[in-house]
């Protein structure tokens, strides 16, 4: 069993560096109080990081350049040189060489978490087609994630307002029906009920579940996939001790009310979820990847580059993915060590 540290190390990817990334990360980690209760690990090159800061005028900041994991400082923002090459950094641009280098940082910090060389993994933003120039298929953190750790990623957005997920996600609108099945409906309900146990410390869930039509569906008269699939599977995923209700309406759900009547979400595409999230939690939304052996998380915003450079990022959401990745370590932690001494209870007992 690997021994847990006495603070969470946060490793955190340098993202596409001619965004707002690097501004968010520095931002944060300003705030001396961080170190409190984590770590923090950069992932980039110490010539990009003083760029940043020349750039943005910080002058009382400073990262603790490593290249070996033995010298980390517990007390200071830590950098590790993943990198020894100048970058050519045009902040708003989309660039192939500064996306070969968000890889590379992503390559590194998944390294990391491989070899417990860090316990949590917070990614800033990258832009997917600059890294798609060297990287042809590379589609997401989430599916890399996928590919290289155990499980099976779910997106889900977090917030204090709500926690959702999607049944589709970056899928034309067009295909979305033909991909959501009672299968996938009752994996994903699982999924969800799984995470909000282990990783939320939730005992018993409630989940609601959006229709795919509008008025979900009116009994039939605006589309069968509610009546054919979505309810079929509800009642199932009830059979299974997930505590799942629905189908509701999107126009009329997100109410304040209904909001604090579930613990969590799953609607049926991504617009139909990410629009009244982002509408009320933009600013401090996180995007979690539940479902698997690792904790990742990241900001909802993306690289913002009509702002980047400008020194107007505003931090809250990435450190919100900060806040949560910790969060959820420790909770998973608990729900680990519940259960373990649980069954060595019931062992003591037979």
């Amino acid at each position: 069993m690997i021994k847990e540290r006495k603070k969470i190390r946060v490793g955190v990817t340098a993202g596409d560096l001619n965004g707002i990334g690097m501004e968010v990360i520095i931002k944060t980690f300003e705030d001396k109080r961080m170190m409190d209760f984590c770590t923090p690990i950069i992932f980039s090159s110490s010539k990009a990081s003083l760029y940043h800061r020349k750039f943005l005028n910080i002058k009382n900041f400073n990262f603790n350049i490593i290249n070996d994991f033995n010298k980390v400082n517990d007390k200071q923002v830590n950098l590790i040189n993943c990198w020894e090459e100048d970058l050519k950094i045009n902040l708003g641009e989309v660039s192939s060489e500064i996306g070969k280098h968000a890889y590379i940082s992503l390559e590194k910090a998944k390294d990391a978490l491989k070899n417990n060389n860090i316990d949590v993994l917070v990614t800033a933003p990258i832009n997917k087609s600059a890294i798609q120039k060297s990287e042809k298929n590379f589609i997401g953190h989430t599916e890399y994630l996928e590919q290289n750790f155990k499980g099976e990623a779910l997106m889900m957005m977090i917030s204090e307002n709500m926690k959702i997920a999607f049944a589709t996600s970056h899928v034309p609108l067009a295909k979305v029906s033909k991909m959501i099945t009672e299968k996938k409906i009752i994996d994903l309900l699982s999924s969800m009920n799984n995470t909000l146990l282990q990783d939320f410390g939730i005992r018993k869930p409630k989940i609601a579940v959006i229709g795919l039509n509008p008025h979900a569906g009116e009994s039939g008269t605006l589309g069968d996939e509610e009546n054919k699939i979505i309810i079929p599977a509800i009642n199932k995923s009830k059979n299974n001790n997930v505590l799942a209700f629905g189908p509701y309406p999107a126009d009329s759900f997100f109410t304040s009310s209904n909001l604090k009547r579930f613990d969590a979400i799953l609607s049926m595409y991504h617009d139909q979820g990410l629009t009244p999230f982002k509408t009320l939690s933009f600013s401090e939304g996180v995007n979690y990847t539940s479902g698997l052996n690792i904790i990742r998380t990241s900001p909802v915003h993306g690289t913002a580059f009509d702002i980047a450079g400008k020194n107007v990022a505003n931090p809250q959401s990435f450190r919100e993915s900060i806040f949560l990745a910790c969060k959820i370590i420790k909770k998973r932690r608990e729900y680990v060590n519940l259960k373990n001494n649980s069954l060595k209870f019931e062992k003591s007992e037979h």
